[in-house]
């Protein structure tokens, strides 16, 4: 099991024998991240953040950075780590009673073994000149929901259709290395104040990565747990609001439910971000460490070709649907000459944002560095997915089997299997036009 002492102030004295390293949240060489430097107006527009809140956003980053950090392939099966952090919570009795819900949420999203250790803190430098900050706003704005906004089409979709109903909305959106995702965000951004004549003001977006601490060493790049950290910076956002508030985390189904095409795609990078056994998991959590943020994913029974086609502004999704990302890997086209990101057009979540744009406009006039499976490992992709919907369509497998396998479902069995089944139908409709 590898070990790791956490640290948010740099008086913390707290050490082990062997541990693996040391991550101290207050130094610039290991950790780049921008919550509390960034557009401090913007951050104290409301009250003080929720102690657990705070917990859990230091807790988010630091089990990120170990999962950066340590490498997959070096484990026995090339996959699953044992690792146990050492943090300093705000909340000591609250985090004890809760690690075995915590451990267990992280052990499904990442497929990795997590055990925690807390101790006692006390609020850091930063922590109490946030608190100061927002105690001086004499003037305190609380939000009717928040929104997750990641730049990809899924998020615009939801921004779209919740500010056709409530304009009063904070989006929080995150990017780490790369120009895939920034460039993306902000355009989409300025879109949607343009659109609806909102405020930048509604908008918070988020830097965090991990430092290399030399160049020799190399980072996993499977990164399961990010979308872990990315939730809680808009739950610790949640957090100042004096009432109830809804988190939205627009994605479509098919994705949702993260069910692999063929065996071969079970491991890999594949994410669990907003499957419903974690989501239910997550809720569980902060119900029992009483922050009073709701996640809701409005289109859990939707797959992503009706999410477009019932999109409540059709003319605005349809003049801008090229301008989001939705890759896996956008700035892989570098190594071939790309100045920009774009689409590879050849992974899952690439082919299912083709199927559902073909599925609503009949033609997708995205770019798409190889939309034809050239390269060779693009071939061994549509080999895999062709693969995985002839076995659909023999019904090797149950569907109400299939839709288990990334995790248990208990209810809704049938509304599972139905937006499981139209999204498989979706992305045949592409594929049949490709040969393997």
């Amino acid at each position: 099991m590898k070990e790791i002492v956490c640290k948010l102030e740099k008086e913390d004295q707290f050490s082990i024998q062997n541990a693996e390293f040391v991550v101290d949240l207050t130094t610039k060489n290991q950790y780049h991240y921008n919550f509390w430097d960034k557009e401090k107006r913007k951050l104290y527009q409301s009250n003080p953040f929720s102690n657990s809140a705070l917990d859990l956003f230091n807790i988010s980053l630091m089990v990120y950075y170990a999962d950066r950090r340590i490498i997959r392939k070096v484990e026995d099966d090339a996959w699953a780590r044992k690792i146990k952090l050492y943090i300093p919570v705000i909340e000591l009795e609250k985090w004890n009673e809760n690690k075995s819900i915590l451990e267990k949420m992280l052990t499904f999203l990442s497929g990795d073994i997590w055990v925690f250790e807390f101790r006692k803190r006390e609020h850091n430098t930063k922590e109490e000149k946030a608190n100061k900050g927002m105690q001086r706003q004499k003037k305190k704005h609380q939000p009717k929901a928040i929104c997750m906004l990641s730049g990809g089409l899924d998020s615009f979709i939801g921004a779209i259709n919740l500010l056709n109903e409530e304009k009063d909305v904070w989006f929080v959106g995150h990017y780490g290395g790369g120009k895939g995702v920034i460039k993306y965000q902000n355009n989409i951004i300025q879109k949607l104040i343009s659109q609806y004549e909102l405020s930048p003001d509604q908008f918070f977006n988020f830097y965090a990565s991990p430092v290399k601490p030399n160049k020799k060493d190399i980072m996993e790049d499977t990164t399961r747990t990010r979308s872990f950290m990315f939730f809680a910076h808009a739950i610790i956002l949640g957090s100042a609001i004096n009432s109830d508030i809804t988190l939205y985390i627009p994605e479509n189904g098919l994705i949702s439910l993260n069910i692999p095409l063929t065996n071969t795609r079970l491991g890999s990078s594949s994410t669990r971000t907003t499957h419903p056994y974690y989501m239910g998991l997550f809720q569980q959590l902060l119900n029992s460490i009483g922050i009073k943020v709701k996640l809701y994913n409005p289109y859990q029974f939707k797959t992503k070709g009706q999410m477009i086609v019932e999109c409540k502004d059709a003319d605005f999704i349809r003049l801008n649907v090229s301008e989001t990302m939705s890759c896996s890997h956008p700035d892989l086209g570098r190594y071939s000459g790309d100045a920009e990101p774009s689409h590879c057009g050849n992974c899952l979540p690439c082919l299912i944002r083709r199927a559902s744009i073909e599925h609503a406009y009949g033609v997708d006039k995205s770019f798409y560095r190889d939309k034809d499976f050239i390269d060779e490992s693009a071939s061994e992709n549509l080999r895999s997915f062709k693969l995985g919907i002839n076995d659909y369509i023999n019904r090797k497998i149950d569907s109400k089997l299939k839709i288990q396998i990334s995790g248990p479902l208990t209810d809704n069995l049938d509304s599972y299997c139905d937006v499981y089944e139209r999204g498989i139908n979706e992305l045949k409709t592409l594929l049949d036009r490709y040969n393997a």
